[in-house]
Protein backbone atom coordinates (compact mmCIF):
# COMPACT_ATOMS: atom_id res chain seq x y z
CA UNK A 1 0.00 0.00 0.00
CA UNK A 2 1.34 3.71 -1.15
CA UNK A 3 2.47 5.89 1.70
CA UNK A 4 0.20 8.71 0.95
CA UNK A 5 -2.90 6.64 1.08
CA UNK A 6 -2.08 5.20 4.85
CA UNK A 7 -1.87 8.72 5.88
CA UNK A 8 -5.90 9.18 4.18
CA UNK A 9 -7.13 6.47 5.37
CA UNK A 10 -5.91 7.57 9.04
CA UNK A 11 -7.11 11.00 8.35
CA UNK A 12 -10.64 10.04 7.87
CA UNK A 13 -10.73 7.79 10.83
CA UNK A 14 -10.17 10.68 13.12
CA UNK A 15 -13.28 12.41 14.32
CA UNK A 16 -13.86 16.11 12.60
CA UNK A 17 -12.26 19.12 14.15
CA UNK A 18 -15.68 20.88 14.75
CA UNK A 19 -18.60 18.16 15.56
CA UNK A 20 -21.73 19.12 13.76
CA UNK A 21 -24.13 21.01 16.14
CA UNK A 22 -26.90 18.68 16.81
CA UNK A 23 -30.40 19.38 15.90
CA UNK A 24 -33.89 18.88 17.51
CA UNK A 25 -35.39 16.33 16.06
CA UNK A 26 -38.65 17.50 13.04
CA UNK A 27 -41.60 18.02 14.24
CA UNK A 28 -44.53 18.44 12.14
CA UNK A 29 -47.05 21.21 13.19
CA UNK A 30 -50.83 20.39 12.39
CA UNK A 31 -51.21 23.51 9.92
CA UNK A 32 -54.75 23.48 10.35
CA UNK A 33 -54.79 23.78 14.20
CA UNK A 34 -51.93 26.26 14.03
CA UNK A 35 -53.72 28.90 12.45
CA UNK A 36 -54.15 32.05 14.90
CA UNK A 37 -58.01 31.88 15.02
CA UNK A 38 -58.57 28.36 14.85
CA UNK A 39 -55.41 27.65 17.53
CA UNK A 40 -57.88 29.68 19.64
CA UNK A 41 -61.26 27.92 18.36
CA UNK A 42 -59.84 24.76 19.73
CA UNK A 43 -57.90 26.13 22.88
CA UNK A 44 -61.12 27.62 24.19
CA UNK A 45 -62.91 24.81 22.90
CA UNK A 46 -60.62 22.27 24.95
CA UNK A 47 -61.07 24.12 28.05
CA UNK A 48 -65.27 24.69 28.09
CA UNK A 49 -67.72 21.72 27.18
CA UNK A 50 -68.90 24.16 24.62
CA UNK A 51 -69.12 27.98 23.41
CA UNK A 52 -71.76 29.55 21.26
CA UNK A 53 -70.93 31.25 17.69
CA UNK A 54 -71.05 34.53 19.75
CA UNK A 55 -69.08 33.51 22.63
CA UNK A 56 -66.40 32.65 20.33
CA UNK A 57 -66.45 35.40 18.30
CA UNK A 58 -66.32 37.84 21.88
CA UNK A 59 -63.11 35.30 23.71
CA UNK A 60 -61.13 35.62 20.01
CA UNK A 61 -62.35 39.64 19.71
CA UNK A 62 -62.66 38.63 15.63
CA UNK A 63 -65.56 39.34 13.16
CA UNK A 64 -68.22 37.04 12.44
CA UNK A 65 -67.07 35.93 8.63
CA UNK A 66 -63.41 34.75 10.85
CA UNK A 67 -65.32 32.37 13.21
CA UNK A 68 -67.49 30.82 10.57
CA UNK A 69 -64.84 30.33 8.16
CA UNK A 70 -62.33 28.87 10.50
CA UNK A 71 -65.19 26.87 11.96
CA UNK A 72 -65.96 25.38 9.78
CA UNK A 73 -62.30 24.22 7.89
CA UNK A 74 -62.20 22.50 11.76
CA UNK A 75 -65.71 21.02 11.52
CA UNK A 76 -64.93 19.74 8.03
CA UNK A 77 -61.16 18.21 9.31
CA UNK A 78 -63.56 16.44 12.21
CA UNK A 79 -62.15 18.44 15.34
CA UNK A 80 -65.26 20.38 16.16
CA UNK A 81 -68.94 19.63 16.07
CA UNK A 82 -71.52 21.92 15.67
CA UNK A 83 -75.12 22.25 16.55
CA UNK A 84 -78.08 24.81 15.34
CA UNK A 85 -81.06 25.57 17.20
CA UNK A 86 -82.80 28.33 17.92
CA UNK A 87 -83.87 29.53 21.37
CA UNK A 88 -87.21 31.55 20.75
CA UNK A 89 -87.08 32.64 17.38
CA UNK A 90 -82.78 33.52 17.52
CA UNK A 91 -81.04 31.33 15.82
CA UNK A 92 -78.09 29.80 18.26
CA UNK A 93 -75.03 28.07 16.63
CA UNK A 94 -72.66 25.54 19.64
CA UNK A 95 -69.78 23.92 19.02
CA UNK A 96 -67.86 21.31 20.94
CA UNK A 97 -64.27 19.80 20.56
CA UNK A 98 -64.35 16.16 19.37
CA UNK A 99 -62.52 13.20 20.46
CA UNK A 100 -60.75 13.51 17.39
CA UNK A 101 -59.82 17.30 17.85
CA UNK A 102 -59.00 16.70 21.31
CA UNK A 103 -56.34 14.15 20.38
CA UNK A 104 -54.80 16.68 17.32
CA UNK A 105 -54.52 19.25 19.89
CA UNK A 106 -52.76 17.12 22.45
CA UNK A 107 -50.55 15.84 19.64
CA UNK A 108 -49.82 19.72 18.36
CA UNK A 109 -49.63 20.63 22.00
CA UNK A 110 -46.80 17.74 22.24
CA UNK A 111 -44.94 19.07 19.18
CA UNK A 112 -44.66 22.58 20.36
CA UNK A 113 -43.36 21.32 23.82
CA UNK A 114 -40.53 19.47 21.93
CA UNK A 115 -39.74 22.54 20.26
CA UNK A 116 -39.32 24.50 23.42
CA UNK A 117 -37.53 21.85 25.50
CA UNK A 118 -35.45 21.26 22.16
CA UNK A 119 -34.45 25.19 22.48
CA UNK A 120 -34.24 25.76 25.97
CA UNK A 121 -31.31 22.89 26.22
CA UNK A 122 -29.12 24.65 23.80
Amino acid sequence: MAKGSAARSTADARPPAHPAPQTAPAVELDRLIHERVRLGIVSALAANESLTFSELKKLLETTDGNVSVHARKLEDAGYISCRKSFEGRVPRTEYRLTASGRRAFEKYLDHMEALIRAMRER
